[in-house]
Parts: C-alpha cells; structure tokens; sequence
C-alpha cells in the first residue's frame, strides 16, 4: 500500500511539474501573441496612411519642369 502512494506521489510531482512548464510556454506565447498584434496594428497603420499618401489628389504639387 505504502509503495502505491510513494507512486501516486512520484506521479502528481512530476505532474505538477509538467503543469508548470507548460504554463511557462502557454504565457511566453500569449506574450509573443500581443507584441505580434501590436506590431501588426503599426503596420496596418503604416500602410493606411501610405494608401492615403497615394491616392492624395495632386492638384497642389506643381508640375514637373519639363511640361
């Protein structure tokens, strides 16, 4: 009887440590997962406003001197 406990110990010891690592990667990649969205946010951003850089009416520039 007393070997079947040392074994459920051995057993919910390594669990908890297995549980605990893998709590370790869960959170470095909910972390990796927010700075990737903040990142994809200031690109999205970037790419608004460079759309809208584009697609800006040029009747204010000047026309190039060889017109």
């Amino acid at each position: 009887m007393n070997e079947r406990i040392d074994e459920l110990e051995t057993q919910l010891a390594f669990q908890d440590s297995t549980i605990a690592s893998l709590n370790e990667v869960v959170t470095d990649q909910q972390n990796q997962i927010d700075m990737l969205r903040q990142q994809l946010e200031e690109v999205k951003l970037q790419m608004q406003s460079l759309a809208e850089t584009i697609n800006s009416p040029d009747g204010d520039e000047p026309p190039p001197p060889h017109y």
